[in-house]
């Protein structure tokens, strides 16, 4: 009887099963086991040639599985670089792309720069201080002032996002003649900035607008009982 063919004893399947921890890991796991077998195999045929068609077969099946980018010369040439990655760079087969090494593989980026910015009134943000650098060049006229008011009031209202209690005037003027280097002063103005009341309200109202999704708004007519539409006179009939 054919080895395969003979009847297996269950206790013996248990005991001998393979699992994923003990298994050898895979260099680019989204192409699956069953493709890095394929690959080992390739890797391990003596004849040139036979080797060269299996590596040429294997990127057949990897761009099988992107059919949209298969034809792409790009894709192509990443299928080839993910070959020569997955089978550990000990596959020897002639590439249409300059073979990937290790070395270059390994290589780490150098380190972004991002911009470091420390405020000291950090609870207006960034953007109150580009604006006040805008005004800063601005001319002196209406125009100006006019600005100078929309970013105190807009400091008002980030105070208070921040602090809920009331806060005054001077504050936001000695705050703001403090941000623009002493060229915005406001501490003599008779200027009065926008009620806490009017700010923390219009706070509240855009905070209300967001609805969850997935919840449908009620209508209670009270004067509709039956769910019909009311009756609205036309004036244009006579």
């Amino acid at each position: 009887m054919i080895e395969k063919y003979k009847k297996e004893n269950a206790n013996d399947v248990v005991f001998n099963l393979e699992y994923n921890s003990e298994r050898q890991r895979l260099l680019i796991p989204e192409y699956g086991r069953h493709l890095q077998k394929l690959i080992d195999q390739a890797t391990i045929i003596e004849d040139d040639e036979t080797r060269n068609k299996a590596a040429k077969y294997i990127i057949q099946v990897m761009g099988s599985l992107n059919p949209h980018l298969r034809d792409v010369p790009d894709f192509q040439h990443k299928l080839w670089d993910q070959l020569f990655i997955m089978s550990d760079f000990k596959l020897n087969v002639e590439s249409p792309y300059p073979i990937p090494s290790r070395d270059v593989l390994q290589l780490k980026p150098d380190a972004l720069q991002y911009p470091q910015n420390f405020p000291k009134y950090r609870f207006y943000g960034n953007n109150i201080k580009y604006m006040i650098d805008v005004a800063n060049k601005w001319e002196e006229g209406e125009m100006k002032n006019a600005l100078v008011m929309v970013i105190a009031n807009h400091m008002k209202k980030s105070f208070l996002s921040w602090n809920k209690d009331t806060v005054k005037d001077d504050v936001i003027f000695e705050h703001l003649y403090e941000l623009s280097g002493g060229k915005i002063n406001l501490l003599q103005s008779t200027e009065e900035l926008l009620n806490t009341t009017d700010l923390m309200r219009t706070n509240k109202r855009m905070s209300n607008k967001i609805s969850q999704p997935g919840q449908p708004k009620i209508q209670n007519n009270k004067n509709n009982k039956g769910g019909k539409k009311p009756f609205q006179k036309n004036n244009n009939q006579k």
